[in-house]
C-alpha cells in the first residue's frame, strides 16, 4: 500500500469517525426556541381552555393568546449545530433545565406543579380584580408544629385567638404578643362542615422570633360559588398566568376585552396582580407574531430584553401589574397604542 493510498485510508476513516461522533455523540447542551402558542379564550382539541360553571359568562372575541417555549434534550453535535445555525434556537447547558440530582420524573413533576399554582393563582388574581368576596384558608402545615393533626390544608380560617381572620396578615396580627407555651383557640370549617374550634398551645417560633409559633401558612383564595377550570395538556411552568387572568377576566365581563383584536403575552402572575418576569421571551414572541398577533404583553422586567428582539410588525405593550394589562387591553379596544417598552 503506496503512502497515497494509506493517505486516502485514513482520511475516509477520520471523516467515517467524525461523522458518527457528529451524529450520535450527546452534547450537554438543550435548545431552546418557539413553542406552542395557546388560545385562552379558545380551545384545546375539543375541550375550551377555561370554563367557567355555575355563573354567567359573556361571548368573548379575538385571541388571549399565552405562549410558551420549546425545549428539545438529548442533541447531538450535528443537531445542535444545526438548530443554532437556523437561528430559531439558542443552546443553553443541560444542567440549567434538568439538574443533575433530580430526575426527569421530579422535574415534570415541579413543572407540573408550577402550572397548576399559576391556574389557580391566575383564578385568585382574577375574581380579586373583578371585586369578588376572598376567604382565607390553612395552606401548608409544618410538619410536627402545634398546627399539624388539628388543621388540613383547606380548611377555611375563622378566628385565631378571638380575632378574625379576614386575611393572611391578620392570622399572624393575632398571634402578636404571644409566646411559646401559651394557648390560643383557632374557629376554622373544615369542608362543609360545621364549624370546629381547637385549642392549641404554641410552641417556640424560629430563631429571631420571640411570637408563639403556630405552623400553618394562611393563603387567600377567591369566596365563590360557581367553578373555574383550566384544560391545557402538556403545559408546564408559572408564565402562562397572566393571559389565563385576562382570560377570566374577559369570560365573566361584557363585551371583547381585547376588542377583538390578536394579543398574545406571557408573565408570571402574583394573588395581588404583580406581573413577574420570565424566561425565553424572544422565542414567545417570535411564535405569537407568526400566528398572527399584533400585540405582546410584557413583564415590564423584560421590556428591555423584548425590545431588542421584538420581531416586525409586534406592538410591545409593558405591564407590571394586572391593572397595567387591562389598561393595555383598554387602549387597543378604543385604536389607541399602549404603554410601550
Amino acid at each position: 500500500m503506496n503512502r497515497r493510498t494509506w493517505t486516502l485510508l485514513m482520511s475516509v476513516v477520520l471523516v467515517v469517525a467524525f461523522g458518527l461522533l457528529g451524529a450520535f455523540v450527546r452534547v450537554p447542551y438543550v435548545a431552546l426556541g418557539p413553542g406552542p402558542t395557546y388560545d385562552t379564550l379558545g380551545l384545546d382539541g375539543d375541550t375550551p381552555v377555561i370554563s367557567i360553571d355555575g355563573q354567567q359568562t359573556f361571548p368573548t372575541g379575538g385571541h388571549l393568546n399565552m405562549t410558551t417555549v420549546s425545549v428539545t434534550d438529548q442533541l447531538s453535535v450535528f443537531g445542535a449545530l444545526g438548530l443554532w445555525a437556523s437561528g430559531r434556537y439558542a443552546l443553553a447547558p443541560r444542567d440549567l433545565y434538568f439538574p443533575p440530582d433530580k430526575s426527569e420524573q421530579q422535574i415534570e413533576q415541579e413543572n407540573t406543579e408550577a402550572f397548576n399554582d399559576s391556574q389557580t393563582t391566575a383564578e385568585t388574581a382574577a375574581l380579586s380584580y373583578l371585586g369578588y368576596p376572598k376567604k382565607v384558608l390553612a395552606g401548608q402545615i409544618v410538619k410536627g408544629s402545634p398546627a399539624d393533626g388539628v388543621l388540613a390544608p383547606g380548611d377555611r380560617l375563622l378566628e385565631a385567638n378571638g380575632r378574625p381572620v379576614t386575611d393572611p396578615q391578620a392570622l399572624r396580627s393575632a398571634l402578636n404578643g404571644t409566646k411559646a407555651g401559651d394557648r390560643v383557640e383557632i374557629r376554622f370549617r373544615h369542608d362543609d362542615q360545621p364549624e370546629q374550634v381547637a385549642s392549641v398551645q404554641l410552641a417556640q417560633g424560629p430563631e429571631g422570633h420571640d411570637q408563639g409559633f403556630l405552623g400553618v401558612a394562611a393563603i387567600e383564595r377567591p369566596d365563590v360559588n360557581f367553578d373555574i377550570k383550566i384544560s391545557l395538556a402538556d403545559v408546564g411552568g408559572p408564565s402562562a398566568g397572566l393571559m389565563f387572568t385576562l382570560a377570566i377576566i374577559d369570560k365573566l365581563t361584557p363585551g371583547e376585552l381585547n376588542g377583538g383584536q390578536f394579543v398574545a403575552g406571557t408573565g408570571e402572575i402574583t394573588p395581588d396582580g404583580q406581573v413577574n418576569p420570565i424566561g425565553g421571551i424572544p422565542f414567545k414572541m417570535i411564535k405569537a407574531r407568526e400566528a398572527g398577533a399584533t400585540t405582546f404583553l410584557v413583564p415590564d422586567g423584560n421590556c428591555a430584553e423584548a425590545k431588542a428582539q421584538a420581531p416586525d410588525g409586534l406592538q410591545l405593550a409593558r405591564v407590571a401589574t394586572l391593572q397595567d394589562a387591562t389598561k393595555a387591553l383598554d387602549a387597543i379596544r378604543e385604536g389607541k397604542v399602549p404603554t410601550s417598552c
